[in-house]
């Protein structure tokens, strides 16, 4: 029976899901719409020619937008999604994916909403251990990859970047409960790196510092799990900056 003070069950945690995205939406489209009349975008960096500039293929000098982050913002806003992740908060873990993916993305606002909602349902799929739904979970992502296609023009094929999404998943489950944890490390870091060619067509060595930074953040996370995860965790800030770390040298090899 459920506790006096309000409902539970998949009605409410759906209901405080869209009340938690659609506060963070009118949040941040505020701060777009702030930030934009300074001339600048809404991760904070400069962008030449007013709220033009920055489309798909990105204006003449510019990087495009799929390669222009802050990455302090994005860590920040995954940090807080890994946190709900492994608490089993999905209201949390949605409102951290709406806005991780206009910081990152910067797509529309219905495109936003509705790949932060993918990510979310492709990660419940993958959530159960061991008797999870890998190929539920690469089918979302296929979907989330294919909005950003129509945003971007890339990637070429939203079903191979999805496979390679999933497939780092599988890698960083494999190192959480391998009894050879070093090994298993070194293939995560592998897979990443293959997600960040596909997805920017650079040399892997120009992208696996990024994908080991990345590793590096989520061993720290598993720790925390390990630990329990404990809200006030000095882990926590450490898993930030790993992810600090692993966006800016990110962006170094793909802000051109």
């Amino acid at each position: 029976m459920a506790k006096e003070g309000g409902p539970v069950g998949i009605e409410a945690v759906t209901a405080r899901m869209r009340t938690g995205a659609a506060r963070l939406a009118a949040g941040l489209w505020q701060q777009d719409r702030e930030a934009r009349s300074g001339g600048r975008d809404s991760v904070g960096q400069w962008r030449a020619g007013g709220r033009d500039a920055g489309s798909a293929s990105g204006s003449a000098g510019q990087p495009s937008r799929l390669r222009s982050f802050d990455p302090g913002r994005v860590a920040d806003l995954e940090c807080r999604a890994w946190a709900g992740y492994y608490r089993r908060n999905w209201p949390q873990v949605l409102v951290a994916f709406v806005g991780l993916l206009r910081v990152a993305f910067s797509m529309d606002w219905y495109r936003t909403l509705r790949g932060a909602w993918l990510v979310l349902r492709a990660i419940q799929l993958w959530a159960p251990y061991p008797d999870n739904d890998p190929d539920g979970a690469r089918a979302c992502m296929r979907r989330f990859y294919a909005l950003v296609r129509l945003s971007y023009g890339e990637p070429a094929s939203p079903a191979e970047a999805a496979k390679l999404e999933v497939d780092w998943w599988r890698a960083h489950r494999q190192a959480q409960y391998s009894i050879t944890p070093g090994g298993a490390g070194d293939e995560l870091v592998e897979s990443v790196t293959r997600l960040y060619c596909y997805l920017f067509s650079e040399p892997e060595a120009e992208l696996r510092p990024a994908a080991a930074h990345r590793a590096h953040a989520m061993s720290l996370s598993d720790q925390w799990v390990r630990e329990g995860c404990p809200p006030g965790s000095p882990l926590l800030p450490l898993v930030r900056a790993a992810l600090v770390r692993a966006y800016d040298a990110l962006l170094v090899a793909v802000h051109h």
